[in-house]
């Protein structure tokens, strides 16, 4: 896999409870000109104006670029080794597939064609998505690519600074024995824990 451009950021939004008009909004405040929507389901049932089709033409009447990578960059897989035992998809696992690593090619090749990118999926808190404990906390580590959250209130929440807040949330902030960093992957760590997808 390349190397991430210097510089540059990549972004991440959650749409619910949110007004396309806010969103858009939303968008516009941080120069976002094209949205990958890695939802595997690309639809909301309570949010109609989320509908793929329905979205990709509001973004299009916009001057926003629109890109499926559900199948790439979601949070469910097709393929048995992704899950553990119990049926629980495994992030790292994803993250080493093929189809997901061809995701991350393709926002790269869009980030260096000069791109502002907003990984786009439902949940309005970043750290109950795999858009950070997923892609956000692989492109951290592995490429050293800067992700940004936009909040629910339009503000920006750095990929560090939530995982921070999951160390201090799952109570492990405080451990003596584990440097500031490896107590940010354990709170991500634990948070996916919570939030991956099961099967039913």
């Amino acid at each position: 896999m390349r190397q991430a451009t210097t510089g540059h950021t990549l972004y991440s939004i959650g749409y619910a409870t949110k007004p396309i008009d806010t969103f858009l909004a939303q968008l516009e405040k941080y120069g976002i000109n094209a949205v990958a929507d890695v939802r595997s389901v690309p639809f909301s049932k309570a949010f109609h104006d989320y509908h793929q089709d329905a979205l990709a033409s509001t973004l299009k009447q916009h001057g926003i670029h629109y890109v499926y990578l559900g199948q790439e960059l979601g949070p469910r897989s097709k393929e048995d080794q992704h899950y553990d035992a119990s049926g629980q998809v495994q992030f790292d696992r994803l993250a080493e597939s093929s189809l997901y690593q061809q995701g991350v090619e393709r926002l790269l090749h869009g980030i260096e064609k000069g791109l502002c990118i907003a990984l786009m999926c439902a949940e309005k808190d970043p750290a109950d998505c795999h858009r950070s404990l997923l892609v956000g906390f692989d492109l951290k580590r592995r490429l050293g690519l800067d992700v940004a959250h936009i909040t629910h209130d339009g503000e920006l929440e750095w990929q560090p600074q939530m995982e921070q807040r999951m160390a201090d949330v799952h109570g492990l902030a405080g451990d003596l024995f584990a440097t500031p960093e490896q107590q940010a992957e354990l709170g991500c760590r634990a948070q996916s824990k919570q939030k991956a997808y099961r099967r039913p």
